[in-house]
């Protein structure tokens, strides 16, 4: 009879234990969805996801496939006088730059095999990206120059089939 009775109590027990375990589990997953909620909104104010999905007009970049990408790299190495800075010295920018380029692209049948005819214009507009910042700039931010290169190149050709622009080598004096 106290085996049954241990039996009996055991099982309510464990009944109770699944019932609480049961209503603990909808309260933290109710309130897990509203941190979720909460971090997204979050995280958008202060701009650190790349792009909220949820905003229309924005653009999201994809991302370009390995087997996707010839890169060019512009055979010279540019010597590039700088912007005269604070302490008003003539610096100097020595580059050798790549740009890489989207195959798949559909502008890349167009102007894919141009590039090399093109390398003069393409140098140019390197130069006077280059040369309208100061070695102060042009040091702290080497990224800042690539984003420049690359919208004054996209404008250039009109399209978006470079995608990104490398420095191989860059130094300044």
């Amino acid at each position: 009879m106290k085996r049954n009775m241990l039996s009996v109590i055991i099982l309510a027990l464990l009944i109770v234990n699944v019932a609480l375990s049961a209503i603990m589990m909808f309260s933290v997953v109710g309130t897990l969805k509203k941190t979720a909620n909460l971090i997204d909104g979050i995280t958008t104010a202060l701009s650190l996801e790349i792009a909220d999905p949820s905003v229309e007009g924005t653009e999201q970049e994809e991302a370009v496939e390995i087997d996707s990408i010839e890169v060019y790299q512009i055979p010279d190495q540019m010597t590039i006088s700088l912007a005269k800075g604070a302490d008003g010295e003539q610096h100097y920018c020595l580059v050798s730059v790549s740009l890489s380029i989207n195959t798949k692209d559909p502008d890349y049948e167009k102007y894919g095999s141009t590039i090399s005819d093109k390398e003069d214009l393409i140098k140019s507009e390197i130069f006077s990206v280059i040369q309208s910042h100061s070695i102060e700039e042009a040091e702290s931010n080497p990224d800042m120059l690539k984003e420049e290169i690359l919208a004054r190149i996209q404008n250039l050709y009109g399209s978006k089939f470079i995608y990104n622009v490398v420095f191989r080598d860059i130094m300044f004096s």
